[in-house]
């Protein structure tokens, strides 16, 4: 076929992916962000180098063989000797025999599955069902799906698409409350007929922008112990296209955020890329704006802090077209319109329980690629906010709020408006443990409502966070992504999903070309999350067990199942234990991604068993954990998303109903235990 030039500029990523990772999917979720240089300026040495310095004083001082510099390679071989496995192990059996995980939820691991099979495996003695689908209705009235009649109307009363976190909120007895963010759109897979994406109609544009956003529905419990829609007052959405945000604290106002339609600056529509997320004390649900630039048309004399950083215009001065957005709306063209985009980027507030409540972004909590905030109330009562900037060579940070929670409150929504966001730099200095890699501190870029970077003010700050962590010498790492305290120790949880762009290892960053990525584990110094200073070791080092620069906390490599791309990570509100989902795993080890556990104590500890594989194409995301209901809760995101998928020529038919034959659609599922 002669490829017209709009359907060549379709994948830009054909040609320069890695191993089975597909172009689709790096233009639909992450608008072929590794054609663009994102990476931090921060002279820093990067995690991998703290890493590498960290595990060969370790090495040197303790003797436990636990970092060996390949020859020549610059690779580094995480691994204790005595736990390895024997070479060329069969991944597939990695986990070993016997039963696994917390009270509740006991299961056998299941063996990988490869990336080409579409089936949605859970362990024996569990099965699982649908709750709701992309296109099912949200609000009451709203219309049922039907792929070749789908309108911007209908969609905005629809669950959306490529559903990303997910919250399960009880609300009495049998009852509860589903939130669910949709991070980006497929329309190769959406609309019949499809071609390019600026063939795409200005109404398919439109029912695009409002597939994005969150969904909020009303859940009961049957009898059977599965959980169904039920329609509700709370039955809510919130999309890209006519939902009106509220900007809050020290930025709202500001002319940086003032536009013509707002000259305000308080008010904002939509929001975008809603990716990862968490739950706050006082019961709201909190969403990461994360890839929004793809969205914007760039400008070539734009502001560089967003043209240069957000890679709205490439090395050879083409301007980015975006989705093609600007066409049905021109707060996408960054030419007319050039504040909107410093209106996305914020970590955005929903109150589920309200139906009539005005949903929040948090300006005091910076702006970047946010994956998610997760948050837990410290000693003191303040409120701290963990969040990660998924990008290859960004930052991890943390926000710390002024006021506190009163009493034996849960706290409110305010507490997000003002407070101190620090950034986290690592080291492999410190006292040498054995279960400790180095430690690190949190550099302030607010403090006490003023700018804490030379040379930015407080606005800048905020707005442009990712060149105030730069200056103030940051560690780069490899895509932090879910950053998760347990809720029983208040450790930190960091998922750095990979880099195959690092070019050399560093602090908290193992390997050079980490295409299988890593978990840190992060002890706050005194167990006060408010402190500056906290110790960092690795968790896991992720990769097929029989890799050498694998690392399972010590844990028998030959007793693990393979684990590639650690994404979100949860945990259960009761039992402990790390659950781990993937995104990645098919380019990089051509295994379905899952969801794993992990235990974090004992003689089990870094041992990781694959408890589910999600279909051909697909991401697991938003792991919802429920060991005392025996449940688990994923959303199944972009299934059938493979290279020359189109529908009526799906990879994949998940979830395997009448409806979704022609196309997958994706789906948040239960899996429930219903065996003994």
């Amino acid at each position: 076929m002669t490829l017209t030039p709009s359907r060549r500029q379709l994948l830009p990523m054909a040609g320069h992916t890695r191993g089975t990772r597909s172009a689709a999917t790096c233009h639909f979720k992450c608008g072929d962000a590794c054609l663009k240089d994102e990476g931090s300026t921060s002279t820093s040495p990067a995690f991998a180098a703290v890493v590498e310095a960290s595990l060969s004083r370790r090495n040197l001082l303790l003797g436990l063989g636990a970092v060996v510099a390949a020859a020549g390679s610059g690779a580094v071989t995480a691994r204790p000797a005595a736990a390895a496995g024997a070479p060329g192990a069969p991944a597939a059996a990695a986990a070993g025999a016997g039963t696994v995980g917390p009270k509740g939820l006991a299961f056998t691991p299941i063996a990988s599955v490869a990336s080409t099979v579409d089936e949605l495996t859970v362990p024996a003695g569990y099965t699982w069902k649908p709750i709701i689908s992309w296109g099912d209705p949200v609000v009451q009235g709203a219309p049922a799906f039907d792929l070749d009649r789908q309108s911007a109307a209908a969609q905005e009363q629809q669950f959306g698409y490529n559903c990303d976190y997910l919250a399960v909120l009880p609300q009495g007895k049998n009852k509860a409350l589903l939130v669910a963010n949709h991070e980006y759109t497929n329309e190769n897979l959406m609309v019949p007929g499809f071609t390019s994406e600026d063939a795409l109609t200005d109404e398919q544009l439109r029912t695009s922008i409002a597939a994005h956003g969150l969904s909020v529905v009303a859940l009961r419990q049957g009898k059977d112990g599965f959980w169904e829609v039920e329609p509700s007052k709370h039955g809510r959405r919130f999309t890209a296209l006519s939902t009106e945000f509220e900007l809050r604290g020290p930025v709202a106002g500001s002319d940086l955020l003032k536009t013509a339609k707002d000259p305000s600056g308080r008010r904002v529509v939509g929001t975008l890329n809603n990716c990862a997320g968490g739950t706050t004390p006082w019961g709201t649900v909190l969403s990461g704006e994360e890839n929004f630039d793809q969205y914007f048309r760039g400008d070539a004399n734009g502001d560089p802090r967003n043209r240069d950083t957000y890679g709205l215009v490439d090395k050879t001065g083409k301007v980015g077209t975006g989705r093609y957005w600007y066409r049905v709306d021109d707060r996408f063209d960054v030419v007319k319109t050039p504040n909107e985009i410093n209106r996305f980027g914020w970590i955005v507030e929903v109150d589920p329980r309200d139906p009539r409540s005005t949903p929040v972004k948090h300006t005091a909590m910076g702006r970047f690629k946010h994956e998610g905030a997760t948050t837990i109330v410290a000693k003191k009562g303040n409120v701290v906010a963990y969040m990660g900037d998924d990008t290859a060579d960004q930052h991890l940070y943390k926000f710390v709020s002024r006021d506190r929670v009163p009493g034996r409150s849960g706290g409110r929504s305010e507490l997000l408006d003002a407070g101190d966001l620090y950034v986290a730099k690592f080291s492999a200095d410190g006292p040498v443990t054995t279960d400790r890699d180095g430690t690190g501190e949190w550099i302030p870029l607010t403090k006490d409502g003023e700018s804490a970077v030379p040379g930015m003010s407080l606005e800048e700050v905020l707005v442009f966070t990712r060149a105030a962590a730069a200056a103030v010498g940051a560690t780069p790492m490899d895509r932090p992504e879910d950053v998760e305290p347990d809720p029983r120790t208040g450790y930190v949880y960091v998922a750095c999903t990979n880099n195959s762009n690092r070019a050399a290892a560093g602090p908290a960053n193992p390997r050079p070309k980490n295409k299988y990525g890593h978990v840190i584990e992060l002890r706050e110094a005194g167990d006060d999350a408010t402190g500056t200073r906290f110790e960092w070791s690795l968790l896991l080092v992720c990769g097929d067990p029989a890799d050498p620069t694998t690392y399972f906390s010590g844990f028998p490599a030959d007793r693990v199942s393979p684990i590639s791309c650690p994404d979100n990570v949860a945990f259960d509100a009761r039992e402990p234990g790390l659950w781990v989902s993937t995104d990645g795993a098919p380019s990089s080890i051509t295994r379905n991604d899952a969801l794993h556990f992990v235990p974090l104590t004992g003689p089990e500890r870094g041992r990781v068993s694959q408890f589910l594989a999600v279909p051909t194409g697909a991401e697991t995301c938003g792991p919802w954990i429920d060991a005392a209901d025996g449940s688990v809760f994923v959303n199944v995101q972009h299934p059938g998303e493979v290279d020359g998928a189109v529908v009526d020529r799906p990879a994949s038919k998940f979830p395997y109903s009448a409806s979704s034959q022609r196309t997958p659609r994706p789906s948040t599922v239960q899996v429930r235990r219903t065996g003994k």
